[in-house]
């Protein structure tokens, strides 16, 4: 498997009600390389009584990383509440524990890309050393690439750059296309799925995000078309994510949803990237 971009089970695929060592553990179990952790997961590792010495014993006893690290969010607000400074301030520890580089981020708030290229390159500031990987969401107020990487660009940070996401990417209607050299160099990491041919009603998309996603290869939005994408575009993304959200695979138990999401996600890029998947 590949060193340069690990396959890692996002922490959405595994929900957030299960115990650090049986993520771990389901994880490695199905062939994944990494786990992604948000600042959620991180904290509901504490709260079982596992310090941090603790946590990294468990990923060595299994021989995987955290090779993800989540979810920044309300950043472009005036006045953030504590709850978001403490989130953004455990997201960087997270980075520091597990030698990750980069942390995903969403918007859901909508601003316009002047003002939001602005909290975005505080942000970053804030960052340091870190890479922000800002998410576009079809329902959030970074609803396209096109908008997401505008507000990139101008915010001018060196460390802000884009995470692409094939749910999000087709259920903002954008088609696959080639992405221009300057596009391309700004997308640090990948997640991929697949979604049912027709969307939830606009007002409940958000829902299907969190509940209804389907296994990459497996639903009506050509995984491997994003895959391929992605690859003629020159991308080398520090992460493959799996972020497979839904209710029914989980449903099948952690090793289950492990192993499916896996199985599928290997079919689609032996496809399309057989070379993300080679040693190097």
């Amino acid at each position: 498997m590949s060193k340069v971009s690990p396959l890692t089970i996002s922490s959405w695929t595994l929900g957030d009600q299960c115990k650090f060592e049986d993520r771990v553990k389901a994880a490695k179990n199905a062939g994944y390389e990494g786990i992604g952790l948000r600042a959620e997961t991180y904290v509901d590792a504490l709260n079982e009584g596992l310090t941090d010495q603790d946590i990294l014993a468990i990923l060595e006893k299994y021989d995987i990383k955290v090779t993800e690290v989540e979810y920044i969010v309300q950043w472009a607000e005036e006045h953030r509440s504590y709850e978001q400074k403490y989130k953004e301030q455990m997201c960087f520890h997270m980075c520091d524990l597990f030698n990750v580089g980069h942390i995903n981020c969403g918007l859901m708030e909508n601003y316009s890309v002047e003002y939001t290229a602005q909290k975005l390159k505080e942000l970053c500031a804030r960052a340091g050393e870190y890479i922000i990987g800002v998410e576009p969401m079809p329902y959030s107020g970074l609803a396209t690439f096109d908008k997401a990487y505008e507000v990139v660009k101008e915010s001018g940070a060196q460390n802000a750059m884009l995470i692409l996401d094939t749910w999000h990417w087709v259920r903002a209607d954008q088609p696959y296309r080639a992405l221009t050299e300057d596009e391309a160099a700004k997308v640090i990491s990948i997640q991929i799925n697949d979604a049912y041919e027709r969307p939830y009603a606009a007002a409940i998309l958000r829902d299907e995000s969190m509940h209804d996603r389907l296994a990459p290869g497996t639903g009506s939005k050509d995984t491997a078309g994003f895959v391929r994408m992605v690859k003629e575009a020159g991308i080398s993304p520090k992460v493959i994510g799996v972020e497979v959200i839904s209710d029914d695979i989980l449903s099948r138990g952690l090793a289950e949803a492990s192993k499916f999401t896996f199985e599928n996600a290997v079919k689609v890029l032996k496809k399309v990237w057989p070379e993300v998947l080679a040693e190097n």
